[in-house]
């Protein structure tokens, strides 16, 4: 039987200790992974231990630090938010004494078997341990994060990602009404640290009034103040069609495109064990919510901007359906793929059909870490959701009707507007 194809076993393998750890930040359907992983796993007669707080326990040579996991322990979990094993983002890659320490404490538990549970950063620390462990331990990695920027197959989602859009529709929706009933704007900020997938999926969705995300950006270093103008051009333009209210979805990544020199302006720099920076600790929302007002002002335009971050309110959120079901399919796909002696690979579900990536083929060859999925803004379905945008274009610039209104709204000449406007409008335009 190929570890692609499964049929039902009727005689449980070799005894065998599984491990299931979870790495990274929460996302709705973890617990259904854990469930799903360990009642296929007890079905052919392996052991199984919860690791508690993902790689840290393990890295400090802690051996209570685990949980037994019977079929009582994951009854109806799957319905659960949150991590009944907890995590972390402790990195066992950051040396080659903290790998040994981890695959030594993995040892003493008698773990031969492991599921890891994460995102990019728990691939690549997966990847690395699997390497080290020179064929004495088997892993499997299943792809976990609300950024859906893992490298999947096309149009195959992280889990979470869909219930993490779900919850964040809804709160933007309310936005919406809010913003329209009090004529303000909402600068809604949604996570994704290199990517843009949740913030483009919830703006797109709900019809937020503009949606900003990294990948428009090919020139790095980002000013700030081309991001400012993005927005401020959005709210003009709003504001000459009528409406003085919008929301405004934009993606937390936006903050690592800044020269560090404006990024001094968000607070205090802190990056988490992985060297990323702690995007929910950087005010990017009222960085930009302050730039805005202050071009506001020069202009003389009177408008209530308010920020709101969107991001613990979903991570934890309880799974919809679709990721309920997803995400019990890739634990079984998990668990079945060590049993039939797996290993260095992703769990991925194509069409269907349970595909293994191998480790050897998710590294990004620049990097050396699991390859980074963007939004491709070529794509259609990014320029249907562009058209719905209250942006500027080029048609607004050459006619003569539209500039006007533009200008009148800002107070200045037809000419001095299409000055302000035109870099950010050839910028972003496709």
């Amino acid at each position: 039987m190929s570890a692609t194809q499964f049929q039902e076993h009727t005689t449980p393998v070799s005894t065998q200790k599984v491990g299931i750890l979870v790495g990274g930040g929460p996302a709705p359907g973890i617990n259904s992974v854990i469930a799903a992983a360990t009642l296929q796993s007890i079905a052919h007669g392996n052991e199984v231990v919860g690791i508690l707080d993902g790689f840290f326990w393990l890295m400090q040579g802690e051996l209570t630090k685990i949980r037994l996991l019977t079929p009582d322990t994951v009854n109806r979990i799957h319905f659960q938010g949150g991590s009944i094993l907890g995590t972390s983002r402790a990195n066992p890659a950051k040396s080659p004494q903290a790998l040994e320490r981890t695959l030594d404490t993995l040892r003493r538990l008698g773990v031969t078997r492991l599921i890891t549970i994460g995102g990019d950063d728990t691939a690549s620390s997966a990847m690395k341990l699997e390497e080290r462990a020179h064929g004495t331990l088997q892993v499997v990695h299943v792809p976990k994060t609300i950024d859906n920027d893992l490298s999947l197959p096309h149009g195959i989602s992280t889990f979470g990602f869909q219930t993490a859009r779900h919850y964040g529709v809804k709160i933007v929706k309310n936005l919406m009404v809010d913003a329209q009933t009090t004529s303000r704007w909402y600068f809604a900020v949604a996570m994704g640290r290199k990517a843009g997938h949740l913030a483009l999926g919830i703006g797109k969705a709900a019809g937020s009034a503009i949606t900003v995300i990294p990948e428009e950006f090919p020139c790095r270093p980002l000013k700030l103040n081309t991001l400012s103008l993005v927005l401020l051009s959005s709210i003009v333009k709003r504001i000459s069609e009528g409406k003085s209210h919008g929301v405004a979805v934009l993606a937390e990544g936006l903050a690592e495109l800044l020269e560090e020199e404006e990024l001094s302006m968000l607070g205090t720099i802190e990056r988490d064990e992985h060297g990323h920076l702690r995007l929910s600790e950087l005010n990017i929302g009222d960085v930009l919510k302050q730039t805005v007002q202050r071009l506001l002002e020069r202009y003389g335009i009177k408008l209530t901007i308010v920020t709101k971050n969107i991001g613990y309110e979903l991570r934890c959120a309880d799974p919809i359906p679709f990721d309920m079901e997803y995400t019990r399919d890739l634990g079984y796909c998990a668990a079945q793929y060590l049993l039939e002696g797996g290993s260095a690979a992703m769990v991925a579900i194509y069409d269907g059909r349970f595909t293994p990536l191998p480790f050897k083929d998710m590294l990004d060859p620049v990097t050396g870490k699991a390859k980074i999925r963007l939004v491709d803004i070529t794509s259609e379905s990014y320029c249907i959701a562009r058209e719905y945008m209250a942006r500027l274009s080029s048609s607004d610039l050459s006619c003569p009707e539209k500039l006007e209104k533009l200008a009148n709204v800002l107070h200045v000449s037809p000419e001095e507007c299409r000055a302000l406007f035109q870099p950010v409008v050839s910028l972003l335009t496709q």
